[in-house]
Formats: C-alpha cells, sequence, structure tokens
C-alpha cells in the first residue's frame, strides 16, 4: 500500500496532509509513504525531515502514478479548479482529506467516469470514539485562535484591565456569536488577553463550557427546538428565527469593542446575524472578525478575504485562518488523518468496513459512485 502526500495547490494554503513524526509512526506500521517536493516546506517540514522520518521524496507526477491513497488538505470540490487540470491522474485511486462534499454535485459524472473513492473528512461524525479523528473540530481551533489575534491586531486599544500611574485602562469587551469549537477557543484565547466576554449560542446546552472559560453567556430567550442534524452537526433554522435573533442581538453587538462570528451550517450559505444596521450602531474603532465569510459571511457587509472600513468598524472577512498557523494546524490535521487511515488500511491493504460508523459516515464515493446517505438528502433537498 503506497500512500501519496501532494503539496497544496489552492490559493494561500500552506498546510499538509502529513509529518514527518507521523510518516515515521506510519512507516513503522508496514505503510510506504511517497511525498511530493516541498509539500510540507510552507508548514514548517523540509524536505530533508521526510526522508529521515522514512519517505521517499519525489515529484507530483511520480505521487499521482504510483500512490494507491492520495492525502490531501483541500482535494476534489474543495480544491475544484486544479484537480479537474488533473483529475485523469486520480483515476481508480482512494482521496482522503477535506473535499468540500457539499459542492459536489456538479462533478458526480465526472467522479464516476474516474471510479474515484473519497473519504471526506468534514463528514466524520460528533461521535466520541471520532474525536480523535476530527479534522474540522482541530483546524477550528486554530481558527479561533488566530481570529483573536486579528482582532486585537486591529483594536484601537489593548484587551486587558490595567491599573497605571496615569490611570485606569478598561478592559475590551469581546462578543463571541457561537460557542462551537472555533467560537470556545477564541473565549479562551481571548480571556487570557484580559478581555471581558460574553458569547451566545442558539445551544443552551453550552452554557457551563462557555462559563467554564470565564466567560458570560448570553441568553436570548429564543425557543430553539433541535439545532443540530443527526451527524451532531449545526441545521438551519429558518429566515424568522434569525430575524428575531437579530433583533435581540443588537445590543450586545453594539457594546462590543470585537465581534468574533463563527455561525456557519453545512453546505449552506452562512445565516447574516450581524446587519448593516447594527454595525452602524458601533462605537467607531470597533472590529468584527466574521468566521463564516468563506460561507457569505454572518455580517451582511463581510467581503471574503478582504478587511473593510465601513462607518469606523472594520470587517474581517477571514478565510482559512488555519493555514496562517500552518505549522502547529498541519501537527493536528496530520494527527487526525492518521488516526482515520487506522480504521481503512489493515495488513497493508485498503479495507473499507461500513459497519463502521466513522467509515461509513465518511466515505463519500465509492468507486465513483456516491454512496454518502447525508450527501444523497442533501443534494435531493437541493434539487
Amino acid at each position: 500500500m503506497l500512500l501519496g502526500v501532494l503539496k497544496e495547490r489552492y490559493p494561500n494554503e500552506k498546510r499538509v496532509a502529513l509529518t514527518p513524526a507521523d510518516v515515521e509512526r506510519l512507516v513503522r506500521s508496514g505503510v510506504e509513504i511517497l511525498l511530493e517536493r516541498g509539500a510540507g516546506s510552507r508548514a514548517g517540514f523540509p524536505d530533508e525531515e521526510y526522508r529521515r522520518a522514512g519517505a521517499k521524496v519525489t515529484t507530483r507526477k511520480d505521487v499521482l502514478g504510483k500512490a494507491d491513497i492520495i492525502l490531501s488538505v483541500r482535494n476534489l470540490s474543495a480544491d475544484r479548479e486544479n484537480f479537474l487540470k488533473e483529475s485523469e491522474s486520480y483515476r481508480d485511486k482512494v482521496v482522503v482529506g477535506f473535499l468540500d462534499p457539499f459542492g459536489i454535485g456538479d462533478m458526480l459524472e465526472v467522479l464516476r467516469d474516474l471510479r474515484i473513492t473519497a473519504f471526506a473528512l468534514e463528514l466524520i461524525p460528533r461521535i466520541t470514539r471520532a474525536q480523535p479523528m476530527d479534522a474540522l473540530s482541530s483546524q477550528a481551533t486554530v481558527a479561533g485562535y488566530r481570529a483573536v489575534l486579528i482582532g486585537a491586531s486591529l483594536l484601537p486599544k489593548m484587551f486587558p484591565l490595567l491599573m497605571t500611574a496615569a490611570g485606569t485602562v478598561l478592559p475590551a469587551n469581546v462578543f463571541v456569536i457561537g460557542a462551537g469549537v472555533a467560537g470556545l477557543q477564541a473565549i479562551a484565547t481571548a480571556k487570557r488577553l484580559g478581555a471581558v466576554v460574553h458569547a451566545y449560542d442558539i445551544r443552551p446546552s453550552v452554557r457551563e463550557q462557555v462559563q467554564s472559560l470565564g466567560a458570560k453567556f448570553v441568553d436570548l430567550g429564543l425557543e430553539t427546538g433541535s439545532s443540530e442534524d443527526r451527524g451532531g452537526y449545526a441545521r438551519e433554522m429558518g429566515e424568522e428565527f434569525y430575524r428575531k435573533q437579530r433583533e435581540l442581538m443588537r445590543g450586545h453587538v453594539a457594546k462590543s469593542d470585537l465581534v468574533i462570528s463563527t455561525a456557519v451550517v453545512p453546505g449552506k450559505r452562512a445565516p447574516v446575524l450581524i446587519t448593516e444596521d447594527m454595525v452602524r450602531e458601533m462605537r467607531p474603532g470597533s472590529v468584527i472578525v466574521d468566521l463564516a465569510a468563506e460561507r457569505g459571511g454572518n455580517c451582511e457587509l463581510t467581503q471574503p478575504g478582504r478587511t473593510v472600513d465601513r462607518y469606523g468598524v472594520r470587517i474581517v472577512g477571514a478565510v482559512n485562518l488555519p493555514s496562517e498557523v500552518p505549522y502547529d494546524a498541519s501537527v493536528m490535521y496530520s494527527r487526525n488523518i492518521t488516526n482515520f487511515l487506522k480504521l481503512i488500511v489493515k495488513d497493508g491493504g485498503l479495507n473499507i468496513n461500513t459497519e463502521d460508523e466513522i467509515v461509513r459516515e465518511t466515505l463519500l464515493l465509492r468507486e465513483g459512485e456516491l454512496v454518502s446517505e447525508r450527501i444523497k438528502e442533501f443534494l435531493k433537498g437541493e434539487g
């Protein structure tokens, strides 16, 4: 069994799918690894470290030509343009990585012809046994951390309470919308920097997690019903719910120095939680870091990949923040993918055991055929 690791071609993607430490673990287990030259260099892992770990460093053509399983950070629909340019090289391959499975509908004919077998890490079920493989959560941890640092660098004031000879400096007020993994890490980072932190989530059950990090939980008193789908991910709540949510959230946004929004729904446009009118009511110099920018943004004024100034408020359309901390993001992602490989590589060969919930839920394509019930259901709804 040959595993292939490619250099990422998506714009500004600096992460790598496997680090030298995990290459060494896999090689010890009897797996051979081919690595494209320079695959880890942007993340801080030179080719020589991979050679010492037991990988063969070679050309991209060699990796695609010989490897049985291709490991990527982004592939298929998550890096559509680059994949389509070299799609023929993937014929009969197994692909593991972030694949944007919800956006794969218009590629199904091509993928069927290529007989690709694909495991989408975005579909890892939210169960205890799968936590060591949960790449979405590990990368969200990095994004939440980085979001606070970006906000702190743009804010024209300091985060902590300071008692000085010149007088008292009041702490910054940070409001985190969404207490998932990214939100919780944002809360923890802002608290470590000394800010006063408030946080809101549609799931009242996360109140204790928010409070355990030293933040105050904002209860808007909304009836949320079931806010998660069967996979444990957020589900769309409906425009009337979001309208009421915006009304009740308005005052909290207005008095915040930094707002970090993290609300996304898999496969859908991110809900608009911060309107232009709400931005207008914020103090000049305030900052919004929108982690949902790649899905359209939680703020009505967000422009993905850009920082814009509206009414004296800077709005950061944050995209791919984990790639801005590529060393540690790669370390965590590599460990996730290595743990997942243990489920599908047995005795030196591919073993797809669909009785295993993690394997079954993550399996997107099998020899070109769409087999994910979750994605079938989603695409049916879209059609």
